[in-house]
């Protein structure tokens, strides 16, 4: 079993969310943050979402003040926008630390699979890490790739 489903994170209001759930599923996990010049990308994920979820994707969403401070708000309010302001009904996270001292066991694990442009450090809000359903992490994608560019390498999972 892969270490990714022995590991959990927090929804915005507190309750668990262990990765377990997702056995078989294809993930696409990605820092997100609402103040960010890339927040727009929260409408091509949940458009890849909408598109996909009936056929295995599951897009969760890990918000992170980490950058410019571009998550400012409280887990509550930052939900509320992403679904009033950006129709997100994907999975999102309670804020999180992707970066030093306190990065989340979930960040640390996939920055540890694929280190990317930067060795072992996320760069930038709207990071993105594709996992397969047995939970390998496939690819990681710099947050100026936007999410509808990568829906092959999606489909090619799904198959």
């Amino acid at each position: 079993m892969s270490q990714f489903y022995k590991l959990s994170a927090q929804k915005p209001m507190g309750d668990p969310l262990p990765m377990d759930q997702y056995k078989g599923k294809v993930i696409l996990v990605v820092n997100t943050a609402t103040k960010c010049g890339l927040t727009p990308q929260l409408s091509e994920l949940e458009s890849l979402h909408l598109k996909y979820k009936n056929k295995g994707l599951h897009v969760l969403g890990f918000p992170c003040n980490q950058f410019a401070w571009q998550e400012p708000l409280s887990n509550e309010n930052m939900e509320d926008v992403c679904f009033n302001t950006h129709r997100v009904t994907f999975q999102l996270t309670a804020k999180i630390h992707v970066n030093g001292p306190k990065t989340h066991p979930i960040f640390k694990f996939l920055k540890k699979e694929k280190k990317g442009f930067l060795m072992g450090r996320i760069g930038w809000n709207f990071t993105k890490f594709l996992i397969d359903q047995k939970g390998n992490v496939i690819q990681r994608y710099a947050p100026n790739i936007k999410p509808t560019s990568i829906e092959k390498d999606i489909i090619s999972l799904l198959i």
